[in-house]
């Protein structure tokens, strides 16, 4: 019997150290829970808005459920906590943990933000993800953003946007020059070469603008964001296509110091959800547009008009040039926009005979 017990005893003992050392083998500890992260995430766009809105919330649910409950994180709607137009200073210094935007906002801060929202005239959504993700785009925009305590990620593009609502028809360059119309980026450049004076507004206050008379015209998105926010009932002539917008990035930005506390699983299911909301966000304005637009036309008789062809040729030759003074503006922006030219022209070749080509090939 007591050899018994010894026996007992000691097998206990042995299996109890080897629980100890496999714990210490995986780096975890039954008896010492998952250390738990609580991040908050500020945007620009009014909380729970169609698209723009919706998007850092999916973001939200889809890290919380991937790191069992391990990182949560909150997100607030535009002004909530911090301005619209601060988020990327209240992520810079480390008033939330992380931000969802537009580079393009941010072009106080360096004139290369904008190259990582979109150029007029510029690339697709499409070519604009291979940019990012395959064509050195990425990490360009992190040495950008390094001096400011950031790492940007993609996070979510619209496509190619609308030109904008009117309360009066463009027919000639003349029409563009003395109106004041919201436009942020280098497409509000483009604006002012061409006579007009750009504003940039957050989206939640561009209905009052319109209406009052603040502003003579606007761009937001598309119809599915437009109709949205309403603009309808403010302006009647809808104009397309979106030349200064043609596949509009947004952007997660990450504090350095809290990313750089999570574990590595927890870093990496960050990239994976923003990856993955950068393409849902696509898929859904994609999906949602030409529903609004029938809506738009069809019940609120909303006068949908093309630009025409000389204004967008003369927006093409005056896009070019600031575009290219906008480059020379100091030594980042050039870099950045090399990198960006050099992939433009090898993707738009190689679209012209499939993209392209097969889109002229389908409408005839």
């Amino acid at each position: 019997m007591k050899l018994k017990l010894i026996l007992g005893l000691t097998l206990a003992v042995l299996l109890s150290a080897c629980g100890k050392e496999q714990a210490a083998t995986d780096g975890t500890a039954a008896s010492e829970p998952a250390q738990t992260f609580k991040w908050k995430l500020v945007t620009s766009w009014p909380k729970n808005f169609p698209g723009l809105g919706t998007g850092p919330e999916k973001f939200s649910k889809m890290v919380n459920e991937m790191s069992a409950g391990r990182l949560q994180v909150k997100v607030y709607g535009a002004g909530q906590l911090v301005p619209a137009l601060e988020v990327f200073d209240a992520v810079s210094r480390g008033t939330a943990e992380m931000g969802h935007s537009g580079a393009y906002y941010w072009k106080g801060k360096s004139p290369a933000s904008q190259f990582f929202t979109t150029v007029p005239f510029g690339l697709t959504a499409q070519e604009m993800h291979g940019w990012i993700h395959y064509g050195g785009g990425l990490e360009i925009w992190q040495e950008l953003y390094a001096p400011f305590n950031l790492i940007p990620l993609a996070g979510g593009n619209t496509g190619v946007q609308m030109g904008g609502w009117f309360n009066k028809e463009i027919n000639s360059m003349d029409d563009l020059k003395g109106l004041k119309m919201r436009m942020p980026g280098l497409g509000g450049e483009v604006l002012q070469r061409a006579g007009g004076t750009p504003v940039t507004l957050p989206g939640a206050e561009l209905f009052t603008a319109l209406q009052t008379g603040a502003i003579d015209a606007t761009e937001w998105v598309g119809p599915y964001n437009d109709l949205a926010f309403g603009l309808h009932k403010a302006a009647k002539f809808y104009y397309y296509p979106g030349w200064h917008e043609p596949g509009s990035m947004m952007e997660f930005t990450v504090n350095k110091q809290a990313f750089e506390k999570l574990p590595k699983d927890l870093q990496a299911i960050v990239k994976v959800a923003s990856r993955a909301v950068n393409q849902d966000m696509l898929d859904e304005y994609t999906a949602r547009n030409n529903h609004a637009l029938k809506e738009l036309v069809g019940k609120h008789n909303v006068q949908l008009r093309a630009y025409p062809e000389d204004v967008l040729a003369k927006l093409r030759d005056l896009s070019e040039e600031v575009v290219k003074e906008v480059s020379e503006k100091d030594a980042m922006t050039k870099k950045v926009y090399e990198s960006y030219k050099t992939y433009k022209d090898n993707v738009q070749e190689y679209h012209s005979i499939t993209e392209q080509a097969f889109l002229n090939a389908r409408s005839k």
